[in-house]
Parts: structure tokens; C-alpha cells; sequence
């Protein structure tokens, strides 16, 4: 028990330190950040259950005032924003990764990685994150879809570091990869 809520604060400060990394500003109100990294690998490396636990953490921190996200950003306002949607949508998209490479764990743990960072990091994170923007921005879902396109080859460059990473890790210390040491 102890040990998990270890790591659950480790990677709430991982997801809070790629927040350190500058980030690069949209004229519609969604930065560029190394962020979505660090929800990947709460996924990855902690699996569904801890992985989402970090990324809740992270953003209670986040609720509570700490000018933790990407540009210093904090407090309850982040929520009613632009990027309400994305952060909705970072704990599930960590339960959804942790989810997958649990249950993949018979295949190959960088493809598993890569794969499984695509589906919940890319493709859940952007449902929710589309939708709140429609909303916030009083655009349609197309439109909201148009104005994310860019950010989808830095995002599958995040997913590759993250498989990439995650096997590694594995590799090194076989334990410390939690999402396949169930």
C-alpha cells in the first residue's frame, strides 16, 4: 500500500515537472506541452488503476491553486477553459493505456506501449478534449477537430518515447513497471 501511494505521488510530480518544459502557445487557447508524456507513462508504468490515481492526483493538486501545469497555470479556472476537456480526459486516458498494456501481456511491451499510448493518449484524451473545447469555444465538433490536428504528430512522437521508455524500464528493472508486474 505504502508503495503504491509512492508512486502514485512520483508520477503526480513527473506529470508536474514536464509542466517545467516551455510550452508552445496556440492563438485558440491550447499549448503544445510535454504533459501529455507524463500521462502516458502514469499508464505505461503504473498500469489503469495507480496511473489514473496519479493523474487525479495531479489535478487536485491542480484544483487546489498549484501553478502546476504547462506555463504556470493553476486554480479551478483551468477547468471552465479551453483545455477543460483534455484534462477531464487525462485520467482516463491513463486508465485507458494502463488498461491495455495489462491486458497485452503476451505481446511485445514497446508495440504494447506505442499502441496502447495511441488509443487512450491520442484517441480518448482527444474525444474528451474535443468536446470541451465545442463547448467552451461555441464551435462545432469539425471545427474543435480542425483546431487539434496539429498537435497529433508531436502526440505520436510522445507515444513512441513512451513505449520506448516503458521497455527500457522494463528492461533494467523488470519490477518497477507495474503495469506488468499484476
Amino acid at each position: 500500500m505504502e508503495k503504491n501511494v509512492t508512486y502514485i505521488a512520483l508520477f503526480a510530480a513527473l506529470i508536474a515537472a514536464l509542466g517545467l518544459v516551455p510550452k508552445i502557445a496556440l492563438g485558440f487557447g491550447v499549448p503544445i506541452t510535454a504533459q501529455g508524456l507524463g500521462i502516458m507513462l502514469c499508464g505505461t508504468i503504473l498500469g489503469a488503476k495507480r496511473g489514473a490515481l496519479a493523474v487525479l492526483l495531479f489535478l487536485l493538486l491542480v484544483a487546489m491553486g498549484l501553478p502546476l501545469l504547462a506555463g504556470g497555470n493553476g486554480g479551478l479556472g483551468v477547468f471552465f477553459g479551453a483545455t477543460a476537456g483534455f484534462l477531464i480526459g487525462w485520467p482516463v486516458a491513463a486508465l485507458v493505456i494502463g488498461w491495455i498494456v495489462e491486458k497485452w501481456r503476451h505481446h511485445n511491451l514497446t508495440m504494447v506501449c506505442i499502441v496502447a499510448s495511441i488509443l487512450g493518449g491520442i484517441v480518448v484524451m482527444y474525444a474528451f478534449g474535443i468536446v470541451g473545447m465545442s463547448i467552451v469555444l461555441k464551435k462545432s465538433i469539425m471545427e474543435s477537430l480542425g483546431l487539434v490536428l496539429i498537435f497529433i504528430p508531436g502526440d505520436i512522437v510522445k507515444a513512441v518515447i513512451a513505449g520506448v521508455l516503458t521497455a527500457s524500464i522494463a528492461k533494467a528493472r523488470p519490477a518497477s513497471v507495474l503495469s506488468r508486474s499484476l
